[in-house]
């Protein structure tokens, strides 16, 4: 093992430069969640069933190449380190493919512009996969500090909840400036340009980071992944993180109906996703201050129960002014920046734990699984969404415009609020078995 010198508290510009990469993760992870199933279903006319399966099928893919994107970052040789070149092609190759998922062809036929999308989707989901697993590894290799990647996390965390709210709200605003189909692909231009910049600046920003440099841990991938599949905390941890993101992706995908369908107000979905990441905005701050004085664990378990209980006012939005529905979405907000800043402060922890224990250099695989079922659990949100779309008799249909039942109305309702709540709250029986604590990971 040879480690490079490193001070517990990193630079501002390694902070900030490492906190922009997620202006690429948000702006993917947010925008095909929000606007990618509307496009399908409203605009193409692709049953909602089968919309889900477009949304859900790219992104199970990432599911079995994150690890191997991890494994094959953490064997990277590179003078830039492991990572670092991996943000370069891998945030170019994201922006090209997000851009042509939303740029098909006028061809008169249903089945080949949805196979469009699925094609370019996969692309983009693969693209995805090498950007974001080796993004996610380094703050186990640029700092060794417990305290110090909570710090990274904040920087990183209020740069994706600004990323958000700038993706979030300008998007479906973007799509109906121009209306249309042409809508949808200048959005996805001005989506692909963010994610480029986001990506150029983390690979710039970390230029002369600190890193350490630890020998790829021995054996197949299949034994790496047996090694972290027995890691007990890091097994709870990424069941918590997957439910809430289950959780999280059922309310992103049910924004723009939500907003259409039943508060029935122009530019309520913009209203919506500012009120979602407003707070996080101001709060980021405010958690990372709450986790240094009551451990990772516990800030984790208060933000998880204020997202949940915000979930359960939304469940009012068919009787409730939309002022309520709004200011419920804010106490989403909260909470939800809490459950990004604890668990994503978390994980290098149990990167590291293992790195300290056996002297090999397995963030990669680390990473690789987390993202993975990260992946799997925004993948299937929008597709548990369209389940609930389906059975809710909700009418698809070209250009939309369609008056929906009063049962796709519910649906709509119960899969935004109801539903991810109940997720969030099953998801804290694992995290309260978690146990690793900062005197497990500080040399």
């Amino acid at each position: 093992m040879s480690t490079t010198t490193r001070s517990e508290r990193l630079p501002t510009r390694v902070r900030i430069g490492y906190g922009a990469g997620s202006v690429a993760t948000g702006a993917f992870g947010t925008v095909p969640g929000l606007m990618l199933l509307p496009y399908l279903t409203d605009e193409l006319g692709v049953a909602a069933l089968v919309a889900g399966v477009v949304v859900f099928a790219p992104k199970a893919w990432d599911v079995f190449l994150n690890p191997v994107a991890g494994r094959i970052s953490d064997r990277t040789r590179d003078p830039r380190g492991p990572r670092r070149p991996w943000l370069l092609r891998a945030g170019l190759a994201l922006a090209v493919t997000f851009a042509l998922v939303f740029a098909g062809p006028d061809v008169d036929s249903r089945t080949l512009e949805t196979a469009w999308v699925l094609v370019c989707f996969l692309a983009a989901a693969t693209a995805y996969a090498f950007f974001q697993v080796p993004y996610v590894a380094m703050p186990a290799e640029l700092t060794s500090s417990y305290d110090e990647r909570t710090r990274l996390m904040t920087w990183r965390v209020a740069i994706l909840a600004l990323t958000i709210m700038v993706a979030g709200a300008s998007a479906p605003l973007i799509r109906d400036a121009v209306g249309g189909r042409d809508g949808y692909r200048v959005m996805g231009v001005v989506m692909a340009v963010i994610i480029a910049t986001g990506a150029l600046a983390a690979y710039r920003g970390t230029r002369g980071a600190p890193v350490t440099v630890l020998e790829p841990s021995p054996g197949s991938l299949r034994d790496q992944l047996a090694v972290v599949a027995a890691a007990r905390d890091f097994r709870l941890l990424l069941t918590t993180f997957v439910l809430q993101a289950l959780a999280t992706g059922c309310m992103l995908a049910g924004v723009d109906y939500l907003a259409g369908e039943v508060l029935g107000r122009d530019g309520a979905a913009t209203i919506l996703f500012v009120c979602f990441v407003g707070p996080a905005l101001v709060l980021t701050p405010a958690w990372s201050w709450l986790g240094a004085r009551i451990g990772k664990k516990r800030g984790y378990l208060c933000s998880s129960l204020v997202l949940a209980a915000g979930a359960l006012l939304a469940a009012t939005a068919r009787t409730a002014p939309p002022s309520m529905v709004f200011a419920a979405v804010a106490l989403v907000g909260v909470g939800y920046a809490g459950c990004q800043v604890f668990p994503l402060a978390m994980l290098p922890d149990a990167a590291a734990v293992d790195a300290k224990r056996t002297g090999s250099n397995r963030a990669g695989v680390y990473t690789g699984v987390w993202t993975a079922g990260e992946t799997l659990g925004m993948a299937l949100g929008p597709a548990l969404f369209a389940v609930m779309l389906t059975f809710g008799g909700y009418v698809s249909s070209e250009g939309g415009g369609v008056v929906q039942p009063d049962s796709a109305l519910s649906a709509i309702t119960w899969g935004f609020s109801v539903l991810p709540a109940a997720l969030t709250l099953i998801s804290l029986a694992w995290l309260v078995r978690y146990s690793i604590e900062a005197k497990d990971v500080d040399a």
